[in-house]
C-alpha cells in the first residue's frame, strides 16, 4: 500500500517564471528565475546532474541578492532531486531551510509547495505517515486560501493516498470523492493516475474484486498514454500495485506481466548513472552550503566587531551624557527653590481656582432653576390660551374652516413649541430633543405658515409666495411642527429685513432612495441681505446681525434651532447672501413617504376618544382659567368632573367620592401636588394620579417616583392624549 507523489507544484513553478519573466526588473532575479526554470524542466525529465546544477546556481544568485524567495524555491528543488533518488534526509533537511526562507518572506504560494512535499516524502517514503498528513493539510490551508482548484484537487488527493497507505480507508475516501468530478473533467494524466489507481486500491480492500480491475486498468491505461519521464514513476508504482491484484485474484499470468513491466521501469529510472549524479551534485550542493555558512559567520564576526566598535563609541558618549546630566542636576537644585515658591503660588491660584468653579456651579445651577420656573410660568398661561381655542373649536363648528382661528391655534401651538425650544436649546444640543412622526401634505403646511404670518408680511409691504415641486408625494411623514418652527424663524427674518419685496418659498425633490424623499427647501428674499464677514455667524447661539438699523430685535437663537433642527432630521443647510440684493437659505430634509407607515400613524391618531362608560375625574387645579378649560374640555368629551382648588380639599374628597382618575397639578399653594399625591397614597387608594404640569418631565422624574404618581402629562397637550391616557389608566 503507497501514496503516490505529486509533482504539480514544478508544473506550476516553471509557468510561473514565464509569465513573471518580463515584470522582472531585476537582473539577479530574472537570471536566478530562468535557472529555477531550466532546474525545473530538467527535473520532469529526470535529468537529475542538470537539475540541480541549474537548482544550485540559482541559490548561490540567489544568496548573493539576499533574495529569500528565491532561495526557498531552489531548496525546494534540490528537496526534489534528492527525494526521488532515495535521500530521504537531504530531502527534508533541504524542504526545511526552504520552509523556513518562505515564512520569512511570507510567500503563502511556496509555502503550500514545501508542505506538500514535506508530506511526500514522510508518507511516500513511509517515515511518518502522521507528520506527512499535518503538512499535506498544511498545503490544503494555503490552496483554499488561494481558491486555487488545481492545487486543493492535488492536495486532497495526497491527503487521500496518506490515509489509503495506513489502512484508513474511512478518511481516505472523502478525500478521493471530493476531486473525483473535477479529475476526470479537468485533472492532468498524473492526476487521474493516482485518481483510479487509489480507487482500485480502495475497491481492493472492499474486495469488490470487478470494482478494483475496472479503476485499476483505467490506472494503466493513462500511464500507457504518458510521455514524462518523472510521472514514469508512478506508472511504476500501478503496475506494482495491479501485478499485485491479480496475484492476490490468482491471475498469475496477469501478475507476472505486470511486475515485469514495473521491473523494467525501475531499471529504467533509478540507474545507477543517475544515483551517482544525485550523489556527486549533493556534495557539491553540501560543500556550497559549507561555504555559505562560513560566509555567514564571517558576517556575523564583522557585525560583532562593529557593534564592539559601536559600544565603545556608546561608552564615550555615555561619560559625556553623564558629565551633562551633573551640570543639569546642580541647576536642578539650584530651580527646586524657585518651584518651590512657584509651587506655593500656584496652589494659591488652584484654591481660588475652586472658589472660581463652585460659583461657576452655583450659577449654573441658578440657570437650570431659572429655566425651569421660567418654562413653568410661560406653560401655564399657553395651556388656557391653547385651551379655550380648543373649547371655541368645539363650540363654534361653524369657525371651523375661519382662516382667522387656524391662525390662532397654529400661532399657539407654535409659540409652545418655540418656548420649549428656546428653553431646551442646550438639550438639544445633547441630543435629548426627539422628533416625532406626523403625517402632512407639505403645501398644506406651508399655506398655514403663510397665513399666520400675513400681518408680518403687511408690516412691510411684502408679498410671500409657495412653489411646490408635483413631484414631491401628497402625504410625507416627519415632525410637521419641527418643520413648521424651521420656516417661521427663516421666513420671519426674511420679513424682518425686506421692504416693499417678495419672499420665496420652493419645494423640490432632489433626490429618491427607497421611501425616503430628499426634499431641496429654499427660503428666498430680495432683502437688505448680509455682509460677507457676518455670514459665518448668523447660525451661532445669541448673535444679532445689525445689518443697516439698529433697532432689530430678537433672541439670537432663531437661527442657532434653524441649522439645530436641520441637523436633527439629518438634513444640511447653507447660507448665500449679498448685500442690497438678498439671501437665499437652502436646507435639504430627508422626510418619508412610505405608504404603509402613513396608514399605521392616521390609525393611530383614529383613536376613539368617546366615552362608553362614565368616568369620573378629580381635577385638582388653583389657577381658574386651567380650571375653565380642563373643565370644558373634559365636559365636551362626556366626562363628569369635580374641581378642587388645592390639595387639602382633594383629600377631603377622595374619602367620600371614588373616582376613576385625579388630574394633579404640581405648582399649587398651601400644599403642592407631590405631598399631595403622597398622602393620597398613605390612606390606601390607588386611584391613577396623572400629573398636568407645566413643568419638563424630565425635571421632576424623581418625585414623580416618590410620589407614586402614575403618569405626566405636560401643558398645553392634545385632549386625546388626556383621555386615550385616563381610558388606559383606569381599566
Amino acid at each position: 500500500m503507497i501514496t503516490y507523489k505529486r509533482f504539480y507544484f514544478v508544473l506550476f513553478f516553471c509557468l510561473s517564471f514565464i509569465l513573471g519573466f518580463a515584470q522582472d526588473t531585476n537582473s539577479r532575479r530574472k537570471e536566478a528565475n530562468e535557472l529555477l526554470k531550466q532546474a525545473g524542466n530538467s527535473f520532469l525529465k529526470l535529468d537529475t546532474k542538470k537539475s540541480l546544477d541549474y537548482a544550485q546556481k540559482a541559490l548561490i544568485t540567489a544568496t548573493k541578492n539576499n533574495d529569500d524567495l528565491i532561495a526557498s524555491k531552489a531548496y525546494n528543488l534540490i528537496g526534489l532531486n534528492f527525494e526521488e533518488f532515495s535521500d530521504y534526509q537531504k530531502a527534508i533537511e533541504y524542504y526545511n531551510k526552504g520552509l523556513v526562507l518562505a515564512n520569512k518572506v511570507n510567500n503563502d504560494t511556496v509555502k503550500g509547495w514545501l508542505n506538500n512535499n514535506l508530506g511526500n516524502v514522510y508518507c511516500y517514503r513511509k517515515i511518518d505517515f502522521q507528520k506527512g498528513i499535518k503538512h499535506y493539510k498544511e498545503g490544503l490551508k494555503y490552496s483554499i486560501q488561494h481558491k486555487d482548484e488545481y492545487e486543493i484537487m492535488f492536495s486532497k488527493l495526497n491527503i487521500g493516498s496518506a490515509y489509503f497507505a495506513v489502512e484508513d480507508f474511512s478518511n481516505g475516501i472523502q478525500y478521493f470523492n471530493d476531486v473525483k468530478d473535477y479529475v476526470d473533467k479537468n485533472g492532468d494524466i498524473e492526476s487521474k493516475i493516482s485518481l483510479n489507481s487509489n480507487f482500485g486500491l480502495y475497491y481492493n480492500s472492499l474486495n469488490n474484486n470487478k470494482k478494483a480491475e475496472e479503476y485499476y486498468l483505467k490506472a494503466v491505461n493513462y500511464c500507457e498514454q504518458n510521455d514524462v519521464e518523472l510521472i514514469k514513476s508512478n506508472a511504476s508504482d500501478v503496475y506494482h500495485d495491479i501485478s499485485n491484484f491479480y496475484y492476490k485474484i490468482k491471475d498469475f499470468e496477469k501478475a507476472h506481466f505486470y511486475l515485469l513491466k514495473h521491473d523494467e521501469l525501475q531499471d529504467k529510472i533509478y540507474n545507477e548513472e543517475r544515483l551517482n549524479d544525485v550523489k556527486v551534485g549533493g556534495l557539491q550542493i553540501e560543500h556550497d552550503e559549507i561555504n555559505r555558512e562560513i560566509d555567514q559567520i564571517k558576517k556575523e564576526k564583522e557585525i560583532q566587531a562593529e557593534k564592539l566598535q559601536a559600544n565603545r563609541v556608546f561608552v564615550i558618549l555615555l561619560g559625556v551624557i553623564f558629565f551633562i546630566l551633573m551640570l543639569l542636576l546642580l541647576s536642578l537644585i539650584r530651580n527646586n527653590k524657585t518651584k518651590a515658591k512657584a509651587n506655593i503660588d500656584l496652589k494659591e491660584a488652584n484654591i481660588a481656582l475652586l472658589e472660581a468653579k463652585e460659583k461657576a456651579e452655583e450659577a449654573s445651577q441658578l440657570k437650570t432653576q431659572f429655566i425651569s420656573t421660567i418654562s413653568h410660568e410661560l406653560r401655564t398661561p399657553l395651556y388656557g390660551v391653547v385651551g379655550i381655542t380648543d373649547i371655541i373649536l368645539d363650540e363654534h363648528k361653524e369657525l371651523k374652516n375661519s382662516p382667522h382661528l387656524k391662525s390662532l391655534k397654529f400661532s399657539a401651538n407654535y409659540l409652545l413649541s418655540l418656548v420649549n425650544d428656546i428653553l431646551k436649546v442646550y438639550k438639544i444640543e445633547e441630543n435629548q430633543v426627539v422628533l416625532e412622526d406626523m403625517v402632512f401634505n407639505i403645501q398644506d403646511e406651508l399655506t398655514v405658515i403663510k397665513d399666520s404670518l400675513h400681518f408680518l408680511a403687511i408690516k412691510n409691504n411684502n408679498q410671500i409666495f409657495i412653489e411646490v415641486d408635483n413631484s414631491i408625494p401628497e402625504v410625507l411623514v416627519g415632525d410637521k411642527i419641527r418643520l413648521s418652527q424651521i420656516f417661521i424663524n427663516l421666513l420671519s427674518n426674511s420679513l424682518k429685513f425686506t421692504y416693499n419685496g417678495k419672499i420665496i418659498v420652493k419645494a423640490k425633490t432632489l433626490q429618491i432612495v427607497g421611501t425616503k424623499y430628499h426634499i431641496q427647501f429654499q427660503v428666498i428674499d430680495n432683502g437688505i441681505g448680509i455682509a460677507k464677514e457676518n455670514q459665518n455667524k448668523v447660525f451661532e447661539k445669541f448673535v444679532q446681525v445689525y445689518r443697516k438699523e439698529d433697532d432689530y430685535q430678537g433672541t439670537g437663537l432663531g437661527l442657532t434651532i434653524v441649522k439645530k433642527l436641520v441637523e436633527l432630521f439629518q438634513g444640511t443647510i447653507h447660507l448665500e447672501s449679498e448685500e442690497g440684493k438678498g439671501t437665499t437659505i437652502t436646507f435639504t430634509l430627508p422626510l418619508d413617504s412610505n405608504i404603509s407607515k402613513v396608514n399605521a400613524i392616521i390609525n393611530n391618531l383614529a383613536v376613539d376618544v368617546s366615552v362608553l362608560k362614565e368616568y369620573r375625574i378629580l381635577v385638582v387645579e388653583d389657577n381658574k382659567i386651567n380650571q375653565v378649560v380642563t373643565k370644558r374640555l373634559l365636559e365636551n368629551n362626556n366626562f363628569k368632573c369635580d374641581i378642587v382648588d388645592n390639595g387639602y380639599e382633594a383629600l377631603d374628597l377622595v374619602d367620600k367620592i371614588h373616582f376613576d382618575a385625579i388630574l394633579m397639578d404640581i405648582n399649587m399653594p398651601i400644599i403642592n401636588g407631590f405631598e399631595t399625591s403622597k398622602l393620597i397614597r398613605e390612606k390606601g387608594i390607588t386611584t391613577p394620579i396623572i400629573a398636568v404640569t407645566a413643568f419638563d418631565k424630565q425635571d421632576i422624574e424623581e418625585k414623580i417616583i416618590e410620589a407614586q404618581i402614575d403618569e405626566v402629562i405636560v401643558k398645553p397637550f392634545e385632549g386625546y392624549k388626556l383621555f386615550t391616557t385616563i381610558k388606559r389608566l383606569s381599566k
